[in-house]
């Protein structure tokens, strides 16, 4: 493969069926199964991504007859003909949020052989935050006989010079479009256009740029060069990876060419301004906040970075020296692992909620910057995988839906 994001073989619904049949993430609203009951109503008998897809508000359901179900749901809409299909190309998407923002990705392929989740990852594709490696035997239950696939995942580059996403929204209007309507449960508006023919060559000549420019600066920072990062389900990206190793050892002869061998995802670029990443604050509880302020003078210097610590009895400002990391997220987690158990770390979403849970008697909240934009892709590249609950993409319903579907078998 010439470059690790290409195109694909794409499926889509016929449009009429589209409002029924995607529906947001399998992660999301995990302790709402009312959510999940009112999509479940609101699609009714109609074909929809929510019959082979297993939301984890679910999870407590038989396992083994819910995913025979999405085996045989998967069949059915393949029997049926109700997928459109777009060979060796890509869909430009916009996605109108609840706020009017319009967040622009491409829906395309990546090269399952250039991505390794691990903490210590030098691939071209890694992990943006730790991966739960618990997490993923029970998804590759669910993936490993699937004939397609649906994604989630959302794929980050960073394209300082809004080369590659940015080129098809000039050109939009030229492109044909494949759907257009809102998205059930409030999730606002989506519409998407093909990128075929002599615009998906402009796309994959500028994509091969893109990877060669990022090839040469982390060249020049002297680290291995990461081209992509996993903005959101990495857990489900893991998953296609394990699915791929384990066919890889089964059938070493069809390695090279078999479909497992990629992923669908959709491609966004960090430096969008509708891309808005919200930092995640910490929460310390059962401690004296005197003390682990003190102690938190030991991975602080001046001149470093600023992170508010908040109290019953102070809120001071202290400054990280950033010789420990390239970002301040990873000084803090590295030295809260350090100090106090894990289960006297709550992660906040939040300025005004971690304020008000610090000020509590034996509190102490720690309130991190946003992470720069600039500073993602360099901090994974030298220190590796970030902490866990480093940074939030948006709200929930905000999330990706499915709606793309490609075949895996």
């Amino acid at each position: 493969m010439s470059t690790v994001f290409h195109s694909a073989d794409l499926l889509i619904p016929e449009e009429a069926l589209l409002p029924k049949w995607a529906v947001i993430a399998c992660d999301q609203y995990t302790s709402e199964p009312e959510y999940w009951e009112a999509v479940k109503r609101e699609a009714g008998d109609a074909p929809s991504a929510l019959n082979l897809i297993f939301p984890e508000a679910w999870l407590k359901q038989d396992r083994e007859a819910r995913i025979a179900f999405i085996n045989r749901s998967m069949e059915d809409c393949l029997n049926r003909r109700i997928f459109r299909e777009y060979p060796d190309s890509y869909v430009y998407v916009e996605r109108t949020l609840t706020d009017g923002t319009i967040r622009r990705g491409v829906v395309g392929a990546v090269d399952l052989d250039a991505y390794d989740y691990r903490p210590d990852a030098r691939s071209a594709i890694r992990a943006t935050e730790r991966t739960v490696v618990e997490r993923i035997p029970p998804r590759v239950a669910i993936r490993k006989d699937a004939l397609m696939e649906l994604t989630h995942v959302l794929m980050l580059c960073d394209d300082d010079q809004s080369t590659l996403i940015e080129s098809l929204t000039a050109e939009k209007e030229a492109l044909p479009l494949l759907y257009d309507f809102d998205l059930m449960q409030g999730g606002g508006h989506i519409a998407g256009r093909l990128v075929d023919g002599d615009a998906k060559a402009r796309l994959e000549a500028r994509i091969a740029a893109y990877e060669q420019r990022m090839k040469e600066k982390y060249a020049a920072m002297g680290v291995s060069p990461i081209l992509y990062a996993v903005g959101d389900g990495n857990h489900s990206l893991a998953t296609a990876k394990e699915c791929r190793e384990a066919r890889r050892r089964a059938h070493p002869e069809q390695a090279q060419d078999h479909p497992s061998r990629c992923a669908m995802v959709e491609l966004e670029n960090i430096r969008d301004a509708a891309q808005q990443f919200e930092p995640i604050h910490r929460v310390v509880t059962g401690v004296d906040p005197q003390k682990l302020a003190d102690d938190l003078a030991s991975v602080c210097a001046s001149g470093g970075y600023p992170i508010r610590v908040i109290s019953a009895d102070s809120d001071s400002v202290f400054f990280l020296n950033p010789s420990l990391g390239e970002l301040p997220v990873a000084i803090l987690q590295r030295f809260l692992d350090e100090t106090v158990r894990p289960d006297q770390i709550d992660y906040i979403h939040g300025d005004d909620t971690a304020e008000r849970l610090g000020r509590q008697p034996g509190a102490a909240a720690f309130l991190l910057p946003g992470i720069p934009k600039d500073g993602l892709f360099p901090g994974i590249a030298r220190d590796g995988v970030l902490p866990r609950k480093t940074f939030s993409m948006g709200h929930a319903c905000e999330k990706r839906y499915y709606l793309e579907a490609r075949r895996i078998r």
